[in-house]
């Protein structure tokens, strides 16, 4: 049963200075702060870690305004939370324990057969890297030392070593070529696509150092992108673990005005700035998610008139998802980013890098949805028709470029299996 206790933000707070002057409004990332504070004196005062697992912001906290804090412990350790003011929702969400492992609650056998595992998260969160970090700066140093041609012959051994002691990520990629190519793939099918995945982190180093002029780009619906950058009013930018999101880089090159910022988790971020030149201006602009401020400062970025860019096919942890068909079978597609978006009332575009061999590239660039013009009372219905127009864009991109598919574990949940549980 959830348990209640009560908040209020002093009028004095001192983030409150400057946001916004005239008409002040609580940010965000306090009003989590007093939710943990609450919740440790409503459990005797002892300090709480969290990490935030998902949390939504549904109306402005004017200064001074008492707030009811409903709180709920789950039996995994995480804490189910919702802020209301008069009766008023405010804002929802769940809170982690950080560090310590976390017990996964037991459930009937019935609901595990009903509600498929989220096994996504699980296989590509936590499955560590092969190589090492002295093999990726020689692999840096030969590529800018030697140049992109003689570099790519190197990729073909890199290559062969995944394919034959990855047999997991192997056994993966065959059920996805089974469906974007319509039949049995072959061990050269396999090859072909983690060689293509080789192919575009090589090149995302020298597209890091702003060596444009190797690569021979197109542009789909290029009038359209010019269209949305002569709006200045920022636009979201969702792309996907397939090709080369970093091919955008490029296109900013050849179109003035356009700033792209991306967000993304902090160990993904390191690697892609590790790669640019020190301290230069080029060095990718990072909006760390999973902290407290990733909104506001995506918020920021928008209202300066940037795209945002985040890859959206990959669900993680409790962060609500939608179950959708993909590649003729149901998959799960997280819905925070269309949320996101949603709330913050920005168009959304769909951008997809596909590598075509030798150094050519073809970006799609296609709109999904404007909520800048959808009604409140029908944003719900909105989001869940652009999550299903995001995935009918990456599928008709899979079909067309399938060798270019970058998600190396099982994205469908293991249908078989499930299957062959029940029977038993």
């Amino acid at each position: 049963m959830p348990l209640l206790t009560t908040l209020r933000i002093d009028a004095g707070h001192a983030a409150l200075a400057g946001h916004f002057p005239g008409a002040p409004v609580l940010p965000g990332v306090v009003l989590l702060d007093e939710t943990v504070r609450a919740l440790e004196q409503a459990q005797g005062g002892a300090p709480l870690h969290w990490t935030v697992g998902v949390a939504k912001f549904l109306k402005p906290v004017q200064p001074g305004e008492t707030l009811t804090l409903e709180y709920e412990p789950l039996p995994n350790g995480s804490m189910r939370f919702a802020v209301s003011s008069a009766g008023h929702p405010v804002a929802n969400g769940v809170l982690r324990p950080s560090g310590a492992a976390q017990p996964t609650p037991a459930r009937p056998a019935a609901a595990v057969l009903a509600a498929p595992p989220r096994t996504s998260d699980a296989h590509w969160a936590s499955a560590r890297e092969r190589g090492s970090a002295t093999l990726f700066k020689v692999m840096v140093f030969l590529s800018l030392a030697l140049g992109r041609r003689t570099a790519r012959g190197l990729l073909y051994g890199i290559a062969l070593y995944y394919f034959l002691f990855a047999p997991r990520a192997r056994r993966c990629a065959r059920e996805y070529l089974r469906r974007a190519l319509g039949r049995e793939p072959a061990a050269s099918d396999v090859f072909r696509e983690v060689f293509t995945f080789a192919s575009t982190i090589l090149d995302r180093l020298y597209l890091a150092r702003e060596r444009y002029e190797l690569f021979d780009i197109t542009v789909e619906n290029e009038p359209l992108l010019r269209s949305m950058v002569a709006r200045g009013t920022g636009a979201f930018l969702l792309g996907a673990h397939l090709g080369s999101f970093e091919i955008m880089s490029a296109i900013g090159r050849r179109q003035p005005g356009l700033s792209v910022a991306m967000a993304m988790y902090e160990d993904t971020a390191t690697k892609l700035t590790a790669l640019a030149v020190p301290n230069s201006a080029s060095a990718p602009q990072i909006i760390p998610l999973g902290h407290l401020d990733a909104m506001l400062r995506i918020r920021d970025c928008l209202d300066a008139g940037s795209f945002v860019g985040l890859l959206a096919d990959r669900t993680i942890g409790e962060a609500p998802a939608q179950r959708v068909s993909f590649l003729g079978s149901p998959a799960l597609f997280p819905s925070g980013p269309m949320r996101a978006a949603a709330a913050l009332r920005r168009p959304v575009f769909f951008m997809a890098g596909l590598y075509r061999g030798a150094n050519r590239y073809h970006v799609v660039f296609r709109e999904i949805t404007d909520f800048s013009v959808v009604p409140r009372g029908e944003r719900e219905a909105r989001v869940s028709e652009a999550i299903r127009r995001y995935a009918g864009l990456l599928e008709e991109c899979c079909r067309s470029d399938p060798y270019n598919w970058f998600n190396f574990y099982d994205f469908w949940h293991d249908a078989a299996d499930r299957s062959e549980g029940a029977a038993a």
